[in-house]
C-alpha cells in the first residue's frame, strides 16, 4: 500500500482504489425554551451530501439537546444544510407554523474549533447549533493489498509441515521434503445442490482412505458443495478423523421428510427471525427466508456456527483452508453476462479479487465508509452464507437468454456488434442501470415491465458495501492486478463499479461458470495441482472448458482442455491436463461425475458378483434421476449409491493422482524443464 502526499492530503491506495482522509463533524442542536408557548416542537433535518450519514432527521422538543455525526472526506469542503419546520401551539385551536433554513460551509472551520450558530425559526424560538470537527484515524479496517493476509500466511507455514508428512507417507520417501519442494494441492468443487454435497462427502472420504487428504492445502467450493464444507468445519479436527460420523449425519438430513420445512409453525419462526434481523439494521430479502429454510433442511434447528468460527479448524494447519465463492452482480437490469465480480470468503477474510480489498470475515455485513468501520453488526450465522453461496433461484432471465443464444456464435456476435454500433451514436442515461440491449425494446411502461420481469433476482443477497466511499485510482484500468479480473464492458467506467454502489448484490457463482477456481488461481496462492470435482449431469466437461477459456481470455495460467469425441461421448473417471510450456500453470486432474467401471467393480480391482450388479447401477441421467438439482430428499439407497460411486471413482484414480503429485514434486525440486512430459490420457 502506497502513501501519496498531495497538497497535505495523505492518500492510501493499492493503485486500484483510493482511500482519502476522513473527518467527523459533531453537530449538537438545542431549542431555547419559549416563555410564550406552553408546548413547542420542531422537525429538524440536517443534510450533508457526500457523507456516510447523508441525512439526519429528528423531532426536537423545547429544551432538548441532541448530537449528530457526519463523516466525510476531509478535503471535500462540504457544507451543512439545516432545515427546521417549527410548530407552536397554546391548544388545539391555536397552531402556528414556521420554517427556517441555514447553509453552513465548513471550509473555514478549524479542527477542534467549536462554532456556535443560531437559527431563528420564529420570534420566540431559536435553534442553537454547535459545530466541531475532528480528524479520524488513518487506520483502515479494509485491507488494500493483493497479497495473502497474515493469518493465511501463518496457516500455510503450518500446513506445509502436514502436507510434507502426508506426501512422505504416500510415496514412502526415505527423506523429508524440503519446504520449497512441497507442492500446493487444492480441491476445487463445483455446485449442484444436494448432489454436490453428497458427492463431495464421497470424494473426501476416498481421499482420506488413500491417505491423500493430508496432502491438500485448500478446498474451494460454491453452491451445494459449500454445504459439505461448512458442516465439516464445525469439527476443528475433521480431516484427522474418520468421516463416517459427518456422512451419517448428512444422510439423516437428506432422507428425512422436508414437508415440515414450510409448516405454519416454521413459517411463524421464519417471520420472527427476519423481523429480528431487520431490527438489528440488517437488510433482509427473500434470500434470508431461503437461509432459515435451508438451516432447517440441513440441520434440525438453529445452528449458531459462523464463518469466523472456522478459524479454530485451521489455526494449527490441521485441515485444508476452505475457500467459498460468490458473484457480485448489478442488483437489477444488468445481466451476469454483462457484469460480474468474484467475491471470495475464507474463515479469515471476505474480499474482491479485482479490487484487492478485504475485510475480516466477522465484519461482513457491517457498515463501512472510506475503509473505516462505521457500524459493527453482529456476524450472521453460517446458514445465511450457505444461502448466499447457493441462491439457485436468483437466476436472471437475461442470463438464460444469453445462455440459450450463445449456441449460435454468429448471432451472438451480431447482437453485440449492434449494441456497440448503437452506443456509438447513443448517449446512455446517467443511471447505472443502463441496459446494453436497450436497442431491442422501445421505451415506455410496457418495456419497463418486461425489463423488470426479465431482470428480477428474487433470491439475491443484498448487503452493505464495504467498498463504500472509496475512489477509483486514475490509472486503475492499466494495473495488471485489475486487468487479471476485469471481464465486462462496465469495468472501463469507474462510476459504474462497486465502490460507487450503496450495497453489493451477491449470487451463486454458478450463474456465470459453475466453478470455484478463481480463488485458487490467485497468483499469490501458488497452487500447483487442482483436483477438479465436477457434479454436472449433462455435460461433465462444460465447467472445466469454460474455466479454461475464461483463463485464456484473462491471461491467467491454466492448461488447455483437449478432449476427443470419444471422451465427450463416454467420459471416464479422471483426466489429467498439464501445460508443459507455462511453468505457472497448475496441473489439473478433472473428475467428472460418471458411472463407468463402478458398474462392474465394487472396489478398485474387485469385480462384482452377478447378485451385486444392481448395486452398480446409479441413475445419473434422465428426468427420473433422483439426483436432479431441485431434489432435496433422497432415499437411503440413492444416497448410499452416490456416496459409494464418488468414493470409488477417487480411489480407482489413485495412479492418476499420484502421477500428478509426483510431477508437481519434481517441478518444485528442479523446475519444469527437467521433468518428463506426461500423457493426459
Amino acid at each position: 500500500m502506497k502513501e501519496n502526499l498531495d497538497r497535505l492530503e495523505n492518500l492510501l491506495t493499492n493503485n486500484i482504489i483510493v482511500a482519502r482522509p476522513v473527518s467527523c463533524l459533531n453537530v449538537c442542536v438545542s431549542k431555547e425554551k419559549s416563555a410564550k408557548y406552553f408546548k413547542e416542537e420542531g422537525d429538524l433535518e440536517l443534510r450533508m451530501k457526500g457523507t456516510y450519514e447523508d441525512t439526519w432527521k429528528t423531532v426536537l422538543e423545547s429544551g432538548s439537546v441532541e448530537c449528530f455525526y457526519f463523516h466525510y472526506p476531509t478535503y471535500w469542503e462540504p457544507q451543512l444544510n439545516a432545515h427546521l419546520q417549527h410548530c407552536s401551539s397554546n391548544g388545539e385551536q391555536d397552531k402556528q407554523n414556521s420554517s427556517a433554513s441555514l447553509t453552513m460551509p465548513l471550509k473555514s472551520l478549524s479542527v477542534g474549533q467549536e462554532v456556535k450558530v443560531i437559527l431563528t425559526a420564529s420570534e420566540d424560538t431559536n435553534l442553537e447549533v454547535k459545530l466541531r470537527t475532528q480528524t479520524c484515524s488513518e487506520h483502515l479496517d479494509v485491507r488494500l493489498r493483493f497479497d495473502l493476509c497474515g493469518e493465511e500466511k501463518t496457516f500455510l507455514h503450518k500446513r506445509k509441515k502436514v502436507v510434507a508428512a502426508g506426501l512422505k507417507s504416500v510415496f514412502q520417501l526415505e527423506e523429508d521434503l524440503l519446504d520449497h519442494e512441497v507442492p500446493v494441492v487444492a480441491v476445487m468443487a463445483t455446485g449442484g445442490g444436494c448432489r454436490a454435497m453428497t458427492s463431495l462427502y464421497g470424494q473426501l472420504s476416498g481421499l482420506k482412505k488413500l491417505g491423500i487428504l493430508d496432502c491438500i492445502t485448500y478446498i474451494s467450493g460454491t453452491s451445494g458443495s459449500t454445504w459439505t464444507m461448512s458442516n465439516l468445519y464445525e469439527d476443528s479436527n475433521w480431516s484427522q478423523k474418520d468421516l463416517e460420523r459427518p456422512i451419517l449425519e448428512a444422510k439423516r438430513h437428506m432422507v428425512k421428510n422436508k414437508i415440515s420445512t414450510f409448516s405454519l409453525e416454521h413459517l411463524i419462526y421464519y417471520q420472527e427471525e427476519l423481523r429480528q434481523r431487520a431490527k438489528e439494521g440488517i437488510s433482509t430479502s427473500f434470500n434470508d427466508l431461503w437461509a432459515v429454510a435451508l438451516e432447517n433442511i440441513l440441520h434440525d434447528g438453529v445452528n449458531d456456527f459462523k464463518l469466523s468460527d472456522q478459524q479454530q479448524a485451521v489455526n494449527q494447519g490441521q485441515n485444508p483452508l476452505p475457500l467459498y465463492l460468490a458473484l457480485n452482480v448489478k442488483e437489477n437490469h444488468i445481466s451476469t453476462f454483462d457484469f460480474k465480480e468474484w467475491c471470495e470468503f475464507s474463515p479469515y477474510e471476505v474480499g474482491f479479487l479485482k479490487y484487492g480489498a478485504f475485510i475480516h470475515s466477522e465484519d461482513f455485513g457491517s457498515e463501512f465508509f472510506m475503509g473505516r468501520l462505521m457500524k459493527k453488526n453482529l456476524e450472521s450465522r453460517i446458514c445465511y452464507l450457505e444461502a448466499l453461496w447457493s441462491n439457485i433461484l436468483a437466476v436472471n432471465l437475461l442470463d438464460v437468454w444469453n445462455k440459450l443464444s450463445s449456441t449460435d456464435e454468429s448471432w451472438q456476435k451480431l447482437i453485440r456488434s449492434k449494441i456497440r454500433n448503437i452506443e456509438r451514436n447513443h448517449i446512455p442515461p446517467e443511471s447505472s442501470t443502463y441496459l446494453g440491449t436497450s436497442w431491442m425494446c422501445p421505451d415506455g411502461k410496457l418495456f419497463q415491465i418486461i425489463r423488470n420481469i426479465l431482470t428480477d433476482r428474487p433470491l439475491h443477497h443484498h448487503i452493505h458495501n464495504f467498498l463504500n466511499g472509496f475512489h477509483m485510482h486514475k490509472d486503475y484500468y492499466q494495473e495488471s492486478q485489475f486487468s487479471t479480473w476485469k471481464d465486462s464492458r462496465l469495468d472501463q467506467f469507474p462510476n459504474q463499479l462497486t465502490p460507487s454502489e450503496e450495497g453489493i448484490c451477491l449470487v451463486d457463482a454458478a450463474y456465470f461458470i459453475n466453478t470455484s477456481c478463481p480463488p485458487l488461481l490467485r497468483k499469490e496462492r501458488k497452487v500447483d495441482v487442482i483436483l477438479s470435482f465436477d457434479y454436472s449431469l449433462d455435460n461433465p466437461f462444460q465447467s472445466i472448458e469454460q474455466t479454461s477459456e475464461y483463463c485464456l481470455e484473462q491471461g491467467i495460467p491454466f492448461p488447455k482442455i483437449s478432449l476427443s469425441e470419444e471422451d465427450k461421448k463416454n467420459p471416464r473417471e479422471c483426466y489429467l491436463f498439464v501445460d508443459e510450456e507455462n511453468n505457472k500453470s497448475p496441473i489439473v486432474l478433472h473428475f467428472p461425475l460418471v458411472n463407468d467401471t463402478f458398474q462392474k467393480f465394487k472396489e478398485p480391482g474387485v469385480e462384482r458378483r452377478q447378485t451385486e450388479m444392481a448395486e452398480g447401477t446409479v441413475p445419473l441421467s434422465g428426468y427420473c434421476s433422483p439426483y436432479q438439482l431441485m431434489n432435496f430428499t433422497y432415499t437411503k439407497k440413492d444416497f448410499d449409491k452416490l456416496l459409494k460411486l464418488t468414493d470409488y471413482n477417487i480411489r480407482n484414480s489413485r495412479d492418476f493422482i499420484l502421477q500428478a503429485l509426483s510431477i508437481a514434486i519434481e517441478w518444485k525440486k528442479c523446475g519444469r524443464k527437467c521433468a518428463q512430459p506426461c500423457d493426459s490420457s
